[in-house]
């Protein structure tokens, strides 16, 4: 069990630091990322809501206190990188392997966090 609750902390620490690198990339690089989400297809004005929701969503993960809505952060954070990953492999940019990194974190902290820390 302690070698599972390691794991868990790890995953669930690269996966929020992942995050809230991604979220201020999102409000000091604003521009780019609009037309970043251009490029890939997506409406620019995402840019500055989902860095609010990343930040929500892990406070949301790290507290740990409304079972619930921590579901729905996990949920969100899925939903996010895979239509990342999808994006990235449909234009081809060769930018893929950073979601594909956040969506193997967020899998391993969702499933070992429902052992670890229900």
């Amino acid at each position: 069990m302690k070698t599972l609750r390691i794991v868990y902390w790890i995953a669930t620490v690269l996966f929020c630091l992942f995050m809230l690198y991604s979220a201020g990339i999102y409000f000091t690089k604003t521009e780019m990322m609009r037309d970043g989400f251009l490029d890939l297809g997506y409406p620019a004005y995402l840019v500055l809501p989902l860095g609010v929701l990343k930040l929500t969503g892990v406070y949301v993960i790290l507290h740990n206190r409304w079972k619930s809505l921590k579901e729905w952060a996990y949920a969100g954070f899925v939903i996010n990188i895979s239509l990342a990953v999808t994006a990235h492999l449909a234009v081809q940019d060769g930018h893929e392997s950073g979601a594909m990194m956040a969506f193997i974190l967020v899998l391993i902290s969702y499933i070992i966090g429902k052992i670890v820390r229900p």
